[in-house]
């Protein structure tokens, strides 16, 4: 068994929307950095065959390029595709108790929602200034595992 060498995989894959705006900041050598949480529904019928829904809250960082993206793209209720890895930190509270916190380093973020569908009254104005490109979807899009629902969510 000692032969036994374990894969290193670290990816993460999910879809949600935001729970509140964005937290942009720049670190101490300006590097752009903004934490968001998002909120991914999975719906599943119980033992009673009845629809339930299950919500999951996850922690996102993005760094650089990515960051700015984000900030001027994302506020309360975006709906987002994130591909990240997984990462923990630990940090002290203002009471000097030990926290630690998983939470996505994206890598790659695809933001669902089409130019002017913004929510949240203080990012208005950032609607006017960012134009996102429509995408088409190939064969190999994850479009093809939503809902009809999902996806009229996506086209509003």
């Amino acid at each position: 068994m000692a032969d036994l060498k374990m894969p290193e995989l670290n990816s993460v894959v999910i879809a949600g929307n935001l729970t509140k705006d964005p937290v942009f900041r720049e670190t101490s050598n300006n590097t752009p950095v903004v934490n968001f949480h998002i909120a991914a529904n999975r719906r599943y019928k119980d033992s009673n065959n009845q629809w339930q829904e299950d919500v999951c809250y996850v922690g996102v960082v993005a760094w650089n390029k990515l960051a700015e993206s984000c900030r001027a793209r994302l506020v309360k209720g975006s709906a987002v595709l994130i591909e990240g890895e997984l990462q923990s930190r630990t940090f002290r509270t203002d009471d000097e108790r030990s926290r630690t916190i998983v939470e996505i380093k994206a890598k790659r973020i695809q933001f669902l929602n089409k130019a002017g569908k913004f929510t949240g009254s203080d990012n208005d104005d950032k609607a006017e200034d960012v134009v996102i490109p429509e995408k088409s979807y190939d064969e190999n899009s994850f479009d093809k595992f939503l809902t009809d629902e999902e996806s009229n969510l996506i086209k509003e």
